[in-house]
């Protein structure tokens, strides 16, 4: 197996764009192009040719450099299949429990339903790699567009059970603001407090807080903790299904 070569692209206002390139045979994956002119300057400066395009939703912010890049490229665009006819340009589709074979390195496809209806994960487990789209965040989760809060917890629940190592490319830098309000569903989470303390540093430095680790995550990110006294105390539903819990949490951010 090889190990990813993983490099991030900051666009638009908040958004991480990751190309991952198999060392062993050159194979390199755009991870959710928003836009197409920076990853193809970031290709070039790498000296890596993009062979893959791999998109975890439709959401254009996700997408939209799509058929540009395989326009310029000829590469091979692969998405869920729950979603086909909205990822522009697929030409494979992958659905839960599939591989993918990106160069030398094995990824592990998860159905993540939830912020979209199609929405799909990729885990390069001998790279220590999840490219989560907008599921899971730095202390976060995505919005329920399309989903409910119980499927938006089924699909957290395959991801949170990961290796603690794994990091955590999301698509967004949100932590700041998922952060505080994090803080403030379980202001006593000694772990929180003091990964806030490094967010703010790094964020004031204009650096980013992406990725994380899962074992980071599961111990800060309230979505990933509806069954934590505190948070359950806070929201004042102590012994509460998981499902509400995380219902109850993930209204209280929408409205933070």
């Amino acid at each position: 197996m090889s190990r990813l070569e993983i490099h991030q692209i900051p666009v638009l206002s908040d958004n991480y764009v990751y190309l991952a390139h198999c060392p062993a045979t050159g194979d390199t994956a755009v991870i959710d192009p928003a836009v197409t002119g920076p990853v193809m300057d970031a290709a070039k400066a790498k000296g890596w040719t993009i062979t893959h395009i791999l998109n975890t939703h439709h959401h254009g912010d996700h997408t939209g450099g799509n058929l540009e890049i395989k326009a310029a490229t000829g590469c091979t665009i692969v998405g869920p299949k729950a979603d086909r006819a909205r990822i522009p340009g697929i030409d494979v589709e992958v659905d839960d429990g599939d591989s993918y074979r990106l160069g030398e390195a094995d990824s592990k496809v998860f159905f993540v339903p939830g912020h979209t209806r199609g929405h799909i994960a990729y885990w390069f487990g001998d790279s220590d790699a999840l490219f989560c789209g907008d599921t899971m965040f730095a202390m976060g989760c995505g919005r329920l567009f399309e989903g409910t809060p119980a499927q938006m917890w089924h699909s957290l629940s395959k991801l949170k059970d990961l290796p603690g190592e794994t990091r955590i490319f999301c698509a967004h830098e949100y932590t700041q603001a998922n952060g505080r309000f994090a803080l403030s569903v379980e202001p006593d989470n000694t772990d929180l407090v003091a990964r806030m303390a490094e967010v703010d540093a790094k964020r004031a430095r204009d650096e980013p807080t992406v990725p994380s680790t899962l074992a980071e995550e599961r111990a800060t990110n309230p979505f990933l903790r509806p069954d934590s006294p505190l948070l359950q105390k806070t929201v004042g539903m102590v012994g509460a299904d998981p499902v509400d819990v995380f219902a109850e949490t993930r209204a209280r951010k929408d409205n933070f």
